[in-house]
């Protein structure tokens, strides 16, 4: 088997923060084994969680050994870094079924079912930890690490600090400890010498180095490689929207909001994101840059960032919905690309649009366009003024222009419930059957 060099492509994304000494070497000697701990107490993958799964991705393709760490244990604790307070604990029923929920996400970037030796494996800390007892874990491990290196660690630190940390439990200053025995079990038990992770897990992930260095003894060698901090060129928090996280999962966030997301991203964040979210080659970047710098209104560099990683998450049938939501508000779709819309994606599309409720009994019967615009949702304030703008072609009903002597009836609803009207170029209104 032949492998590429993983550091060498990572570096170009634009993906390493801090590697220890002799990384590279190791994964150009042998098919080296590597793990991300990814943390289980939501049922969903947000795109913060991405950007090691595609460390994982690029590892497998390098021919390497991708492990992805649920971390059933650890998530009974909660990680203090980048944290100011502790977070609520998970019971093992909530922890395993968001373990499943988790696989099947990452299926869509790895592959689990490969002959290869190299195939991706998804482990639960909690499996080696159930059992452990306490008296055990602190004479086996415990002893290995002085409190005063466990106190030099940043995420420790900032804690304690007293002008701006809050404190920590002993529950969440044991954590490195527990994450460090999870690489001194994988080390022993999957031949894995490598962790990686976001640069906040440098302290962590060194504390499994040194672990298995004190315990096994100085002759075995453990590495480290970690990746920055996303963020936005605004200083935002890369994946935070007004209404929360963008998940993986469609029915968190639609597939149409999770293509908006990325497409509506600045020229200089598309720049970043391009090499880091998608697997299009360095020639490839490099082409699409220049082409977008020669036209940078065409948006093509988020276009294609969004393509690739809604095609990758969701399906090629969503992406397809997602583009086809996205002409409607530009006036460029049909009425039928409009009725294929699922239900969440309209509600997407028509966020923040003015509703009107109205009886479905009354669509019973078709309804005179006119009073319905007018008596029944109010969209107009009178009927004059709504007779001049049919009469000025101005109205549309789901997207189709519509005259004096129109009707609307039941036929006209969309998934069963919605109707939507355009008055003008840019002013919708959504009605909403009940």
């Amino acid at each position: 088997m032949e492998n590429s060099n993983f550091v060498t492509e990572l570096q170009w994304r634009g993906m390493i923060h801090d590697v220890t000494p002799g990384t590279e070497e190791q994964l150009t000697k042998e098919m080296t084994t590597a793990y991300v701990g990814i943390d289980p107490t939501a049922d969903s993958l947000h795109i913060g969680h991405l950007v090691g799964i595609m460390m994982l991705k690029h590892l497998q393709l390098a021919g390497h050994k991708p492990l992805a760490l649920v971390g059933g244990a650890t998530g009974m604790i909660g990680d203090p870094s980048g944290k100011s307070q502790e977070r609520n604990l998970l019971d093992e029923n909530s922890l395993r079924h968001n373990q499943e929920c988790i696989k099947h996400q990452l299926e869509k970037f790895l592959d689990f079912d490969t002959e290869a030796p190299n195939k991706a494996e998804l482990v639960n800390n909690y499996d080696w930890m159930k059992d452990y007892t306490f008296l055990e874990f602190i004479r086996d491990i415990g002893k290995h690490l002085t409190v005063n290196y466990m106190m030099s660690k940043d995420s420790v630190k900032k804690r304690l600090d007293p002008e701006s940390g809050s404190g920590m439990s002993f529950t969440e200053f044991t954590y490195q400890l527990v994450q460090g025995f999870d690489f001194l079990y994988l080390y022993q038990h999957k031949n894995c010498k490598l962790q990686m992770g976001g640069s906040d897990q440098w302290g962590n992930i060194t504390t499994g180095t040194e672990l298995i260095r004190r315990k096994l003894g100085a002759g075995e060698n453990a590495f480290a490689l970690t990746c920055p901090l996303i963020t936005k060129a605004d200083g935002g928090k890369f994946g935070k929207t007004e209404s929360g996280n963008i998940w993986l999962d469609p029915e968190k966030t639609s597939p149409y909001a999770f293509y908006q997301f990325w497409l509506n991203c600045s020229d200089e964040d598309a720049a970043r994101y391009v090499k880091i979210f998608t697997l299009l080659k360095r020639e490839e970047v490099e082409a699409l840059l220049a082409e977008h710098q020669q036209a940078p209104h065409q948006r093509l560099l988020q276009r294609t960032l969004a393509r690739e990683v809604t095609t990758r998450v969701h399906s090629a049938d969503a992406l397809q919905m997602a583009e086809e939501a996205s002409q409607i508000l530009f006036g460029k779709a049909t009425t039928d690309a409009l009725r294929r819309l699922d239900e969440s994606t309209l509600l997407a599309v028509f966020d923040g649009v003015p509703q009107h409720k109205i009886d479905l009994k009354l669509l019973g019967e078709s309804i005179d366009i006119t009073e319905f615009l007018t008596t029944h949702t109010s969209i107009f304030p009178s009927k004059g003024e709504a007779r001049r703008m049919l009469k000025d072609n101005g109205i549309s009903i789901n997207k189709e222009k519509v005259a004096e002597n129109t009707s609307i009836s039941q036929s006209d609803l969309l998934n069963g419930k919605y109707i939507l009207v355009q008055k003008g170029k840019k002013n919708y209104f959504l009605v909403v059957a009940i």
